[in-house]
């Protein structure tokens, strides 16, 4: 046996060899290049390129049209809503297929928790050509008959489902380094292998703890990777490994990233559950925490079926204008389509560092919720937070509520921590909710922005327990 001296000898040796071998071969390595993401001719058409649009600083109006006129009545609403999802679709989060049509609901267990006070029920969905794709739900509903208000909720993987295999992130992802940069032609990623996704769910923990529960909501789960994997993983070809993950197979010639398909997956959720006698088809919400945040708020805007879009600390790409995000806590544009370009539309990535020729802004995804409910749920200590970006947005979007009447269905809400979601978040959302949804007077505002210095002195603090 090699004593411990012998032993670093021997793998100092290993090492200087390889050293020596990588560097014979380190003319012959190709430099990191961007190697191209192959075109997807999406069916929307044409729409003007960076080149073609002006530099407009400030913020688009949601109530001008694309012909330069303005919407007056809430009769022309619908059609401008329209264009607005057109646009947001192209540029910003790439086409979706349409409605299948053809969901399913399989129970496929049923617990009684808590001596029967939340009844817990596990429900496969099955839908898209042929009934071949599927996505697993969990729905915890409280005691009594019904109907319930429900919140849907991204929070993993539904208590009693099997795993799903999954392709590991990308070496480089979410790590400030341009993963469109490959070396050669890349490599094919290693095939996935099972693995927990998420958070683990405990069910008897859920009916003992949630908010929502305690409050007469039901509480639906779901795992956002089973609609397509979060992974920035390239083929040799350059396309995304993502794409042949989940629900992108079925669907080859749509342009769509990851925040759109976890959006529609949440409308196959909602299709289920507008079937469900349990549940209240006209009080149904999404909320979500950081990239499922921005996912919520994307399904808010298109889903017109969900009453109230609640997303929490959604960072750059969610609810903050791209033309106000920086200098400080931060995420832009340029950040947002280095470290996460699965995520978006195709189309996004030629406005890196030109967002002032974007033909839209985020508050577009705020206004597309009119006259229904909007809140957006932040963090005053949330390091990658966008205060003044949030603000503008809210203010940018409340036009379109005011035109409908609904201005009040507009709001924001600050909690004391950073970049998580815990009982006060829990706490604000159904305020909001029980507001809203079920006429109750609020206890609290919602339209109060921090200072600069509440801002500064939030980021001191000691962090807060975490609810999810």
């Amino acid at each position: 046996m090699k004593t411990p001296s012998r032993l670093l000898a021997c793998l100092a040796g290993v090492a200087n060899a390889v050293l020596a071998g990588q560097a014979a071969a380190g003319a012959a390595t190709p430099e990191p290049r961007e190697i191209p993401v192959p075109f997807i001719a999406a069916p929307l058409g044409r729409l003007p390129g960076p080149a073609e649009l002006p530099s407009r600083p400030e913020m688009p109006d949601v109530l001008q049209r694309s012909d330069g006129t303005r919407v007056t009545s809430p009769a022309d609403w619908p059609a401008r809503r329209q264009e607005i999802l057109r646009t947001l679709e192209y540029y910003a989060v790439g086409q979706a297929p349409p409605a299948p049509g053809n969901v399913r609901g399989q129970e496929l267990a049923r617990l009684a928790l808590r001596d029967g006070a939340v009844t817990y029920r596990r429900v496969r969905l099955s839908f898209g050509p042929g009934g071949k794709l599927g996505l697993e739900i969990g729905i915890f509903t409280p005691a009594g008959n019904g109907p319930f208000p429900a919140v849907i909720s991204p929070s993993g993987t539904p208590p009693g489902a099997t795993p799903l295999p999954r392709l590991p992130n990308g070496p480089t992802q979410g790590k400030g380094t341009n993963v469109l940069f490959v070396v050669g032609g890349g490599e094919p990623p290693a095939p996935g292998a099972p693995a927990a996704r998420g958070v683990r769910l405990d069910p008897e923990t859920i009916a003992a703890t949630n908010p929502a529960l305690a409050r007469g909501y039901a509480y639906v789960v779901f795992n956002y990777n089973d609609c397509g994997e979060d992974t920035t993983l390239r083929e040799a070809d350059g396309s995304w490994s993502f794409r042949r993950t989940r629900f992108f197979p079925a669907y080859p010639g749509y342009d769509w990233g990851l925040l759109r398909a976890w959006a529609w997956g949440v409308s196959r959720i909602v299709d289920h559950l507008v079937t469900d006698p349990v549940i209240d088809r006209a009080a149904l919400i999404i909320t979500g925490v950081s990239r499922t945040g921005k996912s919520a708020m994307v399904a808010a805007a298109f889903d017109d079926r969900l009453a109230l879009g609640a997303p929490a600390v959604t960072g750059g790409g969610g609810v903050g204008a791209y033309r106000f995000a920086g200098p400080r806590r931060s995420e832009t544009l340029d950040v947002m389509l280095t470290k996460y370009p699965n995520w978006f539309s195709p189309r996004l990535h030629p406005f890196r560092g030109q967002r002032e020729r974007l033909p839209f802004d985020q508050h577009w995804f705020l206004a597309a919720c009119a006259p229904r409910a909007f809140l957006a749920l932040e963090g005053d200590a949330d390091v990658i937070s966008l205060p003044e970006a949030v603000r503008q947005s809210i203010a940018g979007a409340r036009p379109a509520f005011a035109l409908l009447g609904a201005t009040d269905r507009l709001g924001v809400h600050y909690a004391p921590h950073g970049h998580t979601f815990n009982d006060d978040d829990w706490a604000a959302l159904l305020d909001f909710a029980d507001w809203h949804l079920r006429a109750k007077p609020p206890t609290r505002r919602f339209d109060h922005f921090p200072s600069e210095a509440e801002l500064d002195a939030a980021l001191q603090r000691p962090a807060g327990p975490t609810r999810r």
